[in-house]
């Protein structure tokens, strides 16, 4: 192996790794290599899963990695839909604190597909939008602010605002947008979730500034105890699918990524 290495340090004429009195570690040049030869394998490691895919008609697994609520707001019906049409078809859904961390496992090769916010470009990873969700301030039906049928900009520093937790992606794209109105909100409320940012508005801990899930709309009659304000001043979230790779996505990973994206359009 020794011999191996120097060979090719030699060929490329930089020093791959350094050797230490116990041990050795990749140089900076040795962990691009690596990084490289890790790609490499995770690519080919795909390929051979859509081969076995397509070799078994429609038998094998999907793997998809997500925050914790996505599967209820999202993905219900395609789960529904798509063990229909494939029950021999194994879901693997795990879930992620944070799209950071989904990037992650996908960069690793251990799913899939994964469902995060769409955020500036990276390397190796494709994005796909799929929903524009945009913000808005879950109030109690007895809330002052809940006379009003908007707020703006201006409204946002004179809540009690539950937010994003502070490492997630939605919490960047929120700090960004209120950067840019110059609106600075008051102490916050963290939580691990959206679900329960309004959950702590209904018990009134606050006023939970979250984007408009599906189904919470629907919910926003005058016999229920919240009411959601559109925020139009903020920008709304993208979210979406993101993979290594499109091309060599699975058949079965691909109609389950399309599924979820026809439910979300029909909706």
């Amino acid at each position: 192996m020794s011999q191996h290495v120097k060979r090719l340090e030699q060929a490329i004429g930089v020093c791959l790794l350094e050797r230490r009195p116990r041990g050795v570690v990749p140089t900076a040049e040795g962990l691009v290599l690596r990084q490289a030869a890790t790609d490499s394998i995770v690519g080919l490691d795909q390929a051979l899963r859509r081969l076995t895919e397509l070799a078994r008609d429609g038998v094998g697994s999907v793997r998809i990695t997500t925050g914790a609520i996505t599967v209820r707001h999202f993905m219900s019906e395609a789960v529904i839909a798509f063990r229909r049409r494939h029950p021999a078809a194994s879901l693997e859904l795990r879930t992620k604190t944070s799209s950071r961390t989904c990037f992650e496992s996908l960069a690793a090769g251990t799913v899939d597909l994964a469902w995060v916010t769409i955020i500036a470009p990276l390397r190796g990873i494709e994005q796909r939008p799929v929903v524009e969700l945009p913000w808005v301030v879950a109030v109690r039906a007895d809330d002052p602010f809940a006379r009003r049928s908007a707020l703006t900009a201006a409204d946002l520093a004179r809540l009690r605002p539950i937010l994003p937790p502070e490492n997630s992606s939605s919490r960047a794209h929120l700090n960004a947008s209120l950067a840019r109105l110059n609106v600075t909100p008051g102490p916050d409320s963290g939580t691990a979730d959206w679900d329960s940012a309004v959950l702590l508005a209904e018990l009134g801990i606050g006023h939970a500034l979250v984007p408009a899930l599906p189904g919470w709309q629907s919910v926003d009659v005058a016999n229920t105890p919240l009411r959601f304000l559109p925020v139009p001043e903020l920008p709304p979230l993208v979210v979406g699918w993101a993979v290594r790779q499109w091309e060599t996505l699975g058949p079965l990973a691909r109609e389950f990524a399309e599924t979820v994206v026809r439910h979300c359009e029909a909706r």
